[in-house]
């Protein structure tokens, strides 16, 4: 399970009921940022989020709409928060413009308590432990190295408790090497194997997570029969061709996606000032009624569809 919380859904500008783009992801022990808008930190504070171990952003791109809540949250972590690292991660060209920003504007050459590690992005895996993995995947918009990511459970067999019982497994080590797929033998010499004790493959949830993006065609295969997918929503129909001249996406194109995709639930943010919410909730749930779109502060689970 994934916990998502939106920190700022509105578009370009802020406005009385939304901040600019900035989302956290919760996933066991991890602490995601994606992209930094302006006052990122407050909507932190304000979420009751907090800084405590958020060290790792993810950058869609380098617009300034989702880069410039950075100077306040490093200047913040250099004074105030217990943390060794952070790690920033954006293609080559949305680091640069983060590092005239964080060192030649806010730091100036200061020395930092924290070290900062600048991660360039390349489509493909970016982390993983044995539990769960996170990809970034390319995205057309203004501008080169954008991307998107997606967070993925790897898939789990249950252990069958009452099948150790009957095979008299006692609890320790000997269940946990089981789980990993390890045989084993028990004292008086019998052999047990994994497919003894563990049940069928359950596939695990999937977040698939896209900032600004100016198409959809190319999004289909990594949004694939997603539990949640997150897109931006910055025009209604009526405005189609200003959207593609500023390469964003209208609700009805985000709808499309998610229904072509088989996406469980669709979350649409970068949310206009220009429109009100229930005409973009509207259009979108005329093509894909599990649409939601997100406000400032919803928290959601991202869980695998039975």
């Amino acid at each position: 399970m994934f916990e998502l919380i939106f920190l700022g859904t509105s578009a370009s500008a802020p406005s009385v009921h939304r901040g600019l783009s900035a989302n956290a992801v919760l996933y066991k022990e991890y602490r995601f940022l994606i992209d930094c808008g302006e006052g990122t930190q407050r909507q932190i504070l304000q979420s009751s989020l907090g800084f405590k171990r958020l060290n790792k952003i993810l950058l869609t791109h380098g617009h300034l709409d989702h880069i410039l809540g950075l100077g306040g949250l490093v200047s913040t972590f250099s004074r105030w928060e217990a943390m060794e690292k952070l790690e920033i991660y954006g293609g080559h060209w949305t680091l640069e413009r983060v590092k005239d920003l964080l060192l030649k504007v806010v730091l100036r050459g200061e020395k930092l308590p924290i070290k900062l590690e600048f991660v360039p992005l390349q489509p493909g895996l970016i982390m993983e432990d044995n539990t769960f993995q996170l990809s970034a995947f390319p995205v057309v918009h203004r501008g080169a190295d954008c991307f998107g990511f997606v967070f993925e459970e790897k898939s789990r067999r249950p252990f069958l408790n009452e099948k150790a019982e009957a095979l008299g497994i006692p609890f320790g080590p000997e269940r946990r090497q089981l789980v990993d797929g390890q045989a084993i033998t028990l004292p008086d010499g019998r052999p047990i194997r994994p497919d003894d004790v563990l049940g069928p493959e359950i596939p695990g949830a999937k977040l698939v997570f896209v900032g600004d993006a100016g198409r959809t065609d190319n999004l289909l295969e990594v949004a694939h029969h997603a539990d949640a997918l997150v897109i931006e929503a910055t025009y209604l129909n009526e405005d189609a061709e200003m959207a593609r001249q500023f390469s964003h996406l209208t609700a009805a194109q985000a709808a499309h996606l998610a229904r072509e995709a088989g996406v469980q639930q669709l979350y649409l943010t970068h949310i206009s000032r220009r429109y009100r919410e229930q005409d973009v909730l509207d259009e979108a749930r005329a093509i894909f009624p599990q649409t939601i779109v997100a406000r400032d502060f919803d928290r959601v689970k991202v869980v695998k569809d039975k």
